[in-house]
């Protein structure tokens, strides 16, 4: 399929390839399971379980290398006109969508894990990876609606603290032990056994969040970071202090760095994408994209700009056809 294009707009021309260098990866949080006014498209309001598929599958076919879901319980009245009260379940969507894609990841961005038990955000997380063959990727965040908190008993206020200890308990419940142990402040286990075990020897987890606890969290503790909103210029700081803060405290293995990339849309526009859009050739997305991998990015999360499910599996299609590649 080709992307929405006026009929004088000129064929694509082909991208020139990048001189060799690691591949910067690229995957897509999902339209339609969240829909903060921040950046859901109106057509997805009425949007349907069949239309999250059919996205699900344009980024599998397509190449990408994860599909993301969020993480809120419920979302407070005073909240509900920006941020809205449609966010699906990270768990039960990624399984839905497991089922029906074949390679893809599945990325939770980010599941709020300080709100359940370890042992319970394990057993729903390991069974996940188990089922999809090892495709999960746990990200995880610290939250940031009190009222989710207060109504599930939990301290919003030290929320932080919860986070790090819950990293540290799931991390052994999802580890290769059948009866996990851990012995903390908040949490205390062992002599519980929970099978299904993950498919992965080793279930990649990614702190998400862009304060300067979030950075240090991501450094210490995750096996990567998922920025929030970072802008182009803040990111080579935020990468030089996670590199900083890792070899101060001799932490050592792969580390993933993210980054949201701006909206794109592939092509000439025919409408009004917003002045934050890029937008135009392959081979000038291409360029863009590639600036991050440059600072030390080893992943973007794109977003595409579209008026219909099938401009965006669109987008999405010419993506991974002409501009993946070259990334």
């Amino acid at each position: 399929m080709q992307p929405h294009r006026t009929t004088d707009e000129p064929a694509r021309p082909p991208v020139a390839a990048p001189a060799p260098c690691e591949r910067l990866a690229y995957g897509i949080q999902l339209p339609i399971q969240s829909q903060s006014t921040i950046y859901a498209e109106p057509w997805e309001a009425g949007a349907a379980p069949g239309d999250l598929v059919e996205v699900a599958r344009a980024a599998d076919r397509a190449g990408f290398d994860y599909i993301a879901a969020c993480d809120h319980v419920a979302i407070p009245r005073r909240l509900a006109s920006a941020m809205s009260t449609v966010w699906y379940d990270p768990v039960a969507t990624l399984a839905h969508l497991a089922g029906v894609t074949e390679r893809v990841r599945l990325l939770s961005h980010v599941a709020v894990v300080g709100l359940r038990h370890p042992l319970l955000t394990a057993k729903q997380y390991a069974t996940l990876d188990h089922l999809s063959g090892g495709r999960l990727v746990l990200g995880v965040g610290a939250g940031h609606v009190q009222e989710e908190f207060e109504v599930l008993g939990v301290d919003f206020a030290g929320r932080g603290a919860v986070l790090d200890e819950s990293i540290d308990a799931v991390r052994k419940a999802l580890g290769p032990e059948e009866f996990p142990e851990h012995h903390g402040k908040l949490y205390d286990f062992e002599g519980l056994g929970q099978r299904p075990r993950p498919a992965q020897s080793h279930v990649p987890l990614w702190v998400g969040g862009s304060s300067p606890a979030a950075v240090r969290r991501a450094a210490l503790k995750g096996d990567g970071w998922l920025p929030q909103g970072d802008p182009r210029d803040r990111l080579p700081a935020q990468i030089e202090r996670i590199r900083r803060l890792r070899e101060e405290a001799c932490v050592e293995g792969p580390f993933t760095v993210g980054a949201i990339a701006e909206p794109l849309y592939v092509g000439t526009p025919a409408w009004d994408t917003g002045r934050r859009t890029l937008s135009g050739a392959p081979e000038t997305l291409a360029e863009s994209l590639r600036a991050y991998r440059a600072m030390g990015v080893d992943q973007i999360q794109v977003r595409f700009r579209s008026r219909d499910r099938q401009e965006l599996t669109d987008q999405i299609t010419a993506f991974g056809a002409d501009i993946g590649p070259h990334l």
